[in-house]
């Protein structure tokens, strides 16, 4: 901390800058991070108690209220909707076979729900990428900033050289580690959302089995 605060005293506008940039970077990862993960948990939970609850209701409207008062992140209701809704009439959407209307319904809202669990992936996936590069870019201008010191006070010794240079690579060091929780997070958080298109997928799949044998 005491090496942190050197270096902030000691840089100039260009250094205290990256350094501000690192630590936004890191507060809105940290922010995503617990709330991306407490998201996932309960659609999670949603998933595995609505899809249970569905299929062991007594009627279609049966489960489909029952599984509006259990799906708190909006992953069934959304699928459930686009099953039992007929498009607008004197529409494309409303032309063809009942079945293929069925199938692009039920396609684009699970697209929809996948979309929205993925949000902040991308702000995850950029901070990871970038922060060491930032780091690394602070640490240099730290380099450059102290060596011209140095030069200026006529006093270029290894001495004067190796504090102020030390203390640069800190911003290394805290590219890395607002880097590393973005990316393990990004990776968690990518196999949890693969897990919930799967079971997505599925429920999409048997609902649309039983709407065309009821049907028939």
């Amino acid at each position: 901390m005491g090496g942190f605060l050197q270096f902030w005293t000691q840089s100039d506008g260009v250094g205290r800058l990256v350094a501000l940039l690192l630590l936004a970077m890191s507060v809105s990862a940290w922010v995503l991070i617990f709330w991306k993960g407490w998201q996932l948990r309960r659609a999670r939970l949603d998933l595995a108690q609505g899809m249970s609850a569905f299929w062991n209701s007594a009627s279609l409207a049966d489960g489909h209220s029952t599984v509006s008062r259990l799906d708190r992140e909006g992953v069934l209701v959304p699928l459930l909707q686009a099953a039992t809704e007929a498009p607008a009439a004197q529409t494309l959407a409303a032309q063809g076979h009942k079945e293929s209307q069925l199938t692009r319904q039920l396609r684009d809202a699970l697209h929809r729900v996948v979309q929205r669990l993925q949000y902040g992936q991308v702000l995850l996936a950029s901070v990871g990428s970038t922060a060491p590069f930032v780091g690394l870019f602070g640490t240099v201008w730290g380099i450059y900033h102290a060596l011209q010191s140095i030069s200026a006070a006529g006093n270029l010794t290894i001495d004067r050289v190796a504090g102020p240079v030390g203390e640069a690579l800190i911003m290394t060091a805290a590219g890395l580690a607002v880097a590393i929780p973005a990316v393990l997070a990004y990776n968690v958080f990518g196999k949890l959302i693969g897990a919930c298109e799967a079971e997505l997928e599925g429920f999409a799949h048997d609902l649309r089995e039983f709407l065309d044998s009821a049907a028939s």
